[in-house]
């Protein structure tokens, strides 16, 4: 199953695909972002799974604690 999300940043919204596998013997469903494969997470309901692999992707997303702005690299997006 794939499902579209919308992470709001700074100055840019971004557009991600989060994709769910089945669940697995456990119940646990797992999430990833198609456009970046080593953003996943897992839930027990889809609905927490899409929120922990948002939550995932905005902490990979996040400037590393103490950088400064000499320090960051603006990428445009493509449009």
């Amino acid at each position: 199953m794939v499902t579209a999300a919308t992470v709001v940043g700074v100055s840019e919204v971004l557009r991600f695909t989060v994709e769910y596998e089945p669940p697995d013997e456990t119940g646990a469903i797992v999430a990833r972002v198609r456009e970046v494969p080593s953003a996943l997470s897992f839930g027990h309901t889809r609905e927490e799974a899409r929120a922990n692999v948002l939550d995932a992707l905005k902490l990979m997303l996040s400037p590393e604690p103490g950088t400064s702005d000499e320090d960051t690299l603006d990428v445009p997006l493509a449009s």
